[in-house]
């Protein structure tokens, strides 16, 4: 049930209230995106070949890591951060935090724990939940880098047609 005043008779929920104006949206919508990324953006920066110019965090448990997680990204739980952002990050880097996915807010509790340390951070929507349903590769195990027990394997599933376009690796938008 819509509680908010109509703007006209008939009106939809829709128009219920009426929209921002338009100065008021673009600076909505900016702040927006000053804040968050999504999924294909993410894997065109890190699939372009060159520095993306940011570092992909993965706040989640060290369980959920080796369950998989975006190869590149660097491993640091929310509750870690305090204590070792300093050592895994540069200050002057973006971070863009990510977890499980739209349902949990671990990415924005990590990307403000960063914030509140002075590191510039975006928060990835959608976590490796999307990342995994439009088809993009995952890493499993401990992953490069992690030393000579390194067990890290490399896979992809089949994109969801409901989160991807199949034919094209970006929707466009």
């Amino acid at each position: 049930m819509t509680t908010s005043t109509r703007t006209g008779s008939g009106a939809n929920a829709v128009l219920a209230v009426a929209p921002a104006a338009p100065a008021e949206a673009a600076a909505h919508f900016a702040a927006r995106l000053a804040s968050y990324t999504d999924v294909s953006d993410v894997a065109a920066a890190l699939s372009a070949g060159a520095d993306p110019g940011f570092v992909l965090l993965d706040s989640r448990s060290t369980e959920s890591w080796e369950q998989g997680h975006v190869p590149g990204a660097v491993h640091l739980p929310t509750a870690l951060i305090p204590g070792r952002a300093e050592q895994l990050l540069d200050r002057s880097v973006p971070v863009v935090t990510y977890c499980w996915g739209p349902g949990c807010d671990g990415a924005a509790r990590a990307a403000l724990a960063l914030a509140l340390l002075g590191y510039p951070v975006k928060e990835m929507l959608g976590g490796i939940e999307y990342w995994i349903r439009e088809g993009f590769e995952i890493e499993t195990g401990t992953g490069p880098g992690a030393g000579p027990q390194d067990t890290g394997r490399r896979e992809r599933r089949e994109p969801d047609p409901l989160t991807t376009a199949r034919a094209s690796a970006s929707c466009g938008c």
